[in-house]
């Protein structure tokens, strides 16, 4: 672990490697899971602001869900999550031509006509940001259905913290990654040296 501010960060960040090949995997993890998306409470917000620009770009079944219970849920860990249809898919999935899962809230995001990305915990996956009392757990969610993403970032050498830049300069701030950024370069020329 490295701690940087009020964060420990795992090692796996640093040392695994990761490349989110959405061709292969077709968006598994906007579908898998037996819980919606983390959302923080602002973004819960947000979603049900933002919620009437979407609409058209959802499913039957996810706008009958969110008739019924809204755009998200407590969950049993007691977290705000976003609304799954039939117990898979986030009600804010779509799909291409290709049956790759896309973002609803991403896709309106990069047509310009919303000013919300996606959740924080969407565009950081799969590093799932864990809060505790005196500091914020940052860890990689190892799971199956990105084996094909961690073929592609070996073969790439990306490690996780470089893939996800852009996210966790979102969550964490610029100066947070740079000193992440520095701390894994010397972490790596200290191992180098001990092989």
């Amino acid at each position: 672990m490295l701690q940087i501010e009020d964060t420990l960060v795992s090692l796996e960040l640093i040392e695994r490697f990761f490349f989110c090949d959405p061709a292969h995997c077709k968006g598994a993890c906007c579908v898998e899971g037996d819980a919606g998306a983390p959302l923080e409470k602002q973004e819960f917000d947000v979603l049900r602001k933002i919620l009437p620009v979407l609409w058209d770009d959802l499913s039957p079944k996810a706008q009958e869900v969110i008739s019924r219970q809204g755009v998200g849920y407590i969950d049993r860990e007691g977290e705000i999550v976003t609304s799954i249809v039939d117990g898979q898919d986030c009600v804010f999935t779509c799909y291409d031509s290709d049956g790759i899962c896309k973002c609803a809230i991403e896709k309106a995001y990069r047509e310009k006509r919303i000013d919300f990305f996606k959740p924080i915990s969407c565009h950081l996956y799969p590093v799932r940001v864990k809060q505790y009392p005196m500091f914020q757990a940052v860890n990689y969610h190892q799971w199956k259905i990105c084996i094909a993403a961690e073929k592609c970032g070996a073969q790439q050498r990306i490690p996780i913290y470089r893939f996800l830049q852009e996210p966790l300069i979102r969550k964490f701030g610029q100066k947070w990654y740079d000193t992440l950024d520095f701390c894994a370069q010397e972490y790596l020329k200290q191992n180098r040296r001990k092989e």
